[in-house]
């Protein structure tokens, strides 16, 4: 019996223990069981947003955008260097590939330590517990920690350790608004994960401890006694060699200047500006069409020129260079500095500005659409035109006229009266208006009546981009296409229109990379003159306010502006001088970089021999005849005997009177006035009859002296009885004040005469 009482004893004891062992075996078990209710934080479902960035079109970062208040960025596992991962585990959690999420012994050595010391003296979370922090801050609060070591347990079971750590890394702040290593490393020593040195990779492992206590750009040495901690660390835990170690501690950090890339700053300005909604939906790297080294050429350029333009006023300049075949813009520089006090951040490539003569090869682009042809003469001499809005009286920019000029030498040497004639012949500023706007210049957006005539002379406002590529139209031959900020493919398709036929443009280009058809205005060693083809255009706004220089090649396109933001007067500084210089650096550049070809003429374009005074076609053997170029199917008439006096000289018609007398007329005798002028009646050119003229307070004397001519020549006699009258050296010209007023003529050799009522008012 008692040895029976014994057994049944000992096992009821037995069965306890069994009982006890299996229910704390049970407790863990349904514990992690029960893991699987615990939710994580929605911020480790996402992966992290990394910051936004602009790079080139070579993947060269331009320009990082925060990521709400930090700049991140994110790398993969493989991308972190073996001494990072194992300097920020000898800090943060020396056993992290052995525990499940918690380190309970990590946490009972706390517990101890805490209890004897009456303090913190270690940290027990573990690299995953942080992680959880991180992604869900929450008070620290008991509850807080038993909370977080739950969701750590929990991201164990679903995480390899692998992605665990590398969350980790990328979610670390590491002061100065960085967070992530991949960014620290940028920023920090402007390099890549896989070139940090273990110093460096050590020192980084440091910071997040207290990031604004360890600034390295503010409180070096504190950041370099926690390198040297984390450095005895790896030493001590045996992820270092004594001698790894030794050659660690004797490495200087050298830190970058605490700022971040910002390159191309007004390209990237306006890439973030018209393309807010693609950059937001964007996670990583968005690639530009900027090529950067070309655009460093370009700021580099333009800065060195600017230089040696001060003399003349001149402050600021602008660069745009196109590629022709995508429209991509290449460069694109806004000011000579984006950090100057003075204005350096306003967009000269997207500021409106008058842009001068640059506006006239689109008035013969449409003349020769109609017809018209480089060989067509026309009257350049004193002319006045008829408006709504007044009388026109444009004048060269030399105040000089060449009488009968084909267009190819009124527009090689941007004459303005032949280009308000073009305008008057095709169809008026409603045409040109038109064009321009078909070619995307967005800014012309009062009616065409409100230009008038001057908008081939530039009296509107443009932006430089979309007047290079208005121009790229034309190197295109007539195609238009939207400029782009993005690289072919990376985007919507832009929609191209043809604005012109192709032998029609062909023939402007022609006539835009003729030297020859300059070189009265220009001279033989302008910066517009190239031994390749290129077509190229300048423009001077009114009172040297802005200078334009604009060059095509099949391939490319370039522009420049020079001038002031604040529209200050520059020094008699034209185009030619002032931004042509920049241009032609520019192109050569590219040529010498890139190459370029000529323009390859398209069908339907012809050339044969053309009398220049006349515009007609004729033999080769005629004194001073040349070879021109035209459209075939609108070829100049031929030339007949009604168009020369019996001496062979050419007959200019009545148009012409006034010139022919003028110290202007350079043709001696080639040319004769045809004798029915002599019988024709006197006939006022300045005024026209009814004509109505504005007393403007920006012009000089309020634009109140009129000069005075008719088609006589023999000894005019002026008078009005309301105006004063002046006269000198057979030149007359009427002092203006409002209201209406009588002026007449007479010739005193033949008693004709001629009068005209004009109406002066003030703007």
């Amino acid at each position: 019996m008692r040895v029976s009482g014994v057994t049944h004893s000992a096992c009821r004891r037995w069965r306890c223990w069994l009982a006890a062992g299996l229910l704390l075996l049970a407790v863990p078990v349904a514990g992690w069981l029960a893991l699987r209710w615990v939710p994580l934080p929605a911020d480790l479902v996402e992966p992290p947003r990394a910051a936004r960035e602009l790079t080139d079109r070579h993947g060269v970062l331009l320009r990082a955008m925060p990521s709400g208040d930090q700049f991140r960025r994110v790398a993969a596992y493989a991308e972190f260097p073996p001494a990072l991962i194992a300097a920020t585990l000898a800090a943060e959690d020396s056993r992290f590939w052995e525990h499940p999420g918690v380190d309970w012994r990590a946490m009972l050595r706390a517990a101890y330590q805490g209890v004897r010391h009456r303090r913190v003296v270690s940290g027990a979370s573990t690299i995953t517990q942080q992680l959880v922090k991180l992604a869900d801050p929450r008070p620290r609060t008991l509850r807080s920690k038993l909370i977080e070591a739950a969701r750590a347990l929990r991201l164990e079971q679903v995480w390899d350790k692998q992605g665990i750590l590398a969350a980790y890394l990328n979610r670390l702040n590491y002061g100065n608004l960085c967070t992530g290593a991949a960014e620290a490393a940028a920023f920090y020593f402007r390099k890549p994960l896989g070139d940090l040195s273990p110093a460096e990779a050590a020192f980084l492992a440091g910071l997040p401890q207290a990031p604004t206590r360890l600034n390295p750009h503010r409180f070096f040495d504190r950041a370099k006694q926690r390198q040297e901690w984390v450095l005895g660390r790896m030493l001590a835990t045996g992820r270092m060699t004594t001698a790894e170690f030794q050659r660690a501690l004797a490495e200087p950090i050298r830190l970058q200047p605490a700022r971040r890339v910002f390159r191309a700053p007004h390209f990237a300005d306006l890439v973030l500006r018209r393309e807010a909604q693609r950059l937001e939906e964007s996670n990583g790297p968005v690639r530009t069409s900027l090529d950067l080294e070309l655009n460093q050429f370009a700021e580099q350029t333009l800065r060195a020129n600017l230089g040696r333009l001060r003399e003349y006023g001149a402050r600021n300049g602008a660069v745009v260079i196109l590629d022709n075949a995508t429209g991509e813009v290449l460069a694109l520089v806004g000011s000579e500095d984006y950090f100057s006090p003075f204005a350096g951040q306003v967009n000269g490539a997207w500021a409106r500005r008058s842009p001068g003569s640059a506006l006239k090869p689109f008035t013969y682009l449409l003349a020769f659409a109609r017809g018209q042809s480089p060989a067509t003469v026309v009257p350049d001499v004193p002319t006045e035109f008829p408006t709504p809005t007044g009388v026109f009286r444009p004048v060269n920019y030399d105040r000089r006229y060449l009488g009968p000029v084909r267009l190819r030498e009124a527009l090689g040497n941007s004459l303005n009266v032949p280009a308000v004639r073009v305008l008057a012949s095709v169809g008026g500023p409603s045409a040109l208006h038109t064009l321009l706007r078909d070619c995307g210049l967005t800014t012309l957006d009062q009616p065409a009546d409100h230009y008038g005539l001057g908008l081939t002379l530039g009296n509107a406002e443009v932006r430089l981009l979309e007047l290079v590529n208005a121009y790229a139209a034309l190197a295109r031959l007539g195609e238009y296409r939207p400029f782009r900020l993005f690289p072919l493919g990376e985007a919507s398709e832009p929609e191209a229109r043809r604005i012109a036929p192709p032998a029609t443009a062909w023939l402007l280009a022609d006539v835009l990379s003729d030297n020859e058809a300059r070189r009265r205005a220009f001279g033989d060693d302008s910066p517009l003159r190239f031994d390749f083809p290129v077509a190229c255009k300048t423009g001077t706004s009114t009172d040297y306010r802005d200078n334009w220089a604009i060059g095509y090649t099949p391939e490319f396109t370039v522009g420049v502006w020079v001038g002031n933001f604040e529209g200050a007067r520059m020094d008699r500084l034209a185009g030619v001088v002032g931004a042509a210089p920049i241009l032609n650096s520019l192109v050569r550049h590219l040529h010498a970089q890139r190459g370029s070809s000529a323009f390859v003429r398209p069908e339907g374009v012809a050339e044969d021999w053309v009398d220049p005074l006349t515009g007609k076609r004729c033999s080769p053997d005629q004194p001073g005849a040349v070879r021109e170029r035209f459209l075939a199917d609108a070829p100049p008439p031929p030339a007949d005997e009604s168009d020369y006096d019996p001496h062979g000289r050419v007959r200019l018609g009545p148009e012409y009177g006034e010139w022919f007398v003028s110290g202007d007329n350079a043709l001696g005798d080639r040319a004769t006035l045809d004798s029915r002028l002599e019988r024709a009646a006197l006939r006022l050119l300045s005024p026209l009859p009814g004509a109505r003229y504005f007393l403007d307070a920006d012009l000089p004397d309020e634009g109140a002296w009129l000069p005075l001519r008719a088609n006589g020549s023999d000894g005019l006699q002026w008078w009005s009885p309301t105006l004063e009258i002046v006269g000198s050296n057979g030149t007359f010209r009427a002092h203006l004040v409002e209201g209406r007023h009588l002026i007449a003529v007479q010739a005193a050799g033949t008693g004709r005469s001629a009068t005209a009522i004009i109406e002066v008012t003030r703007r």
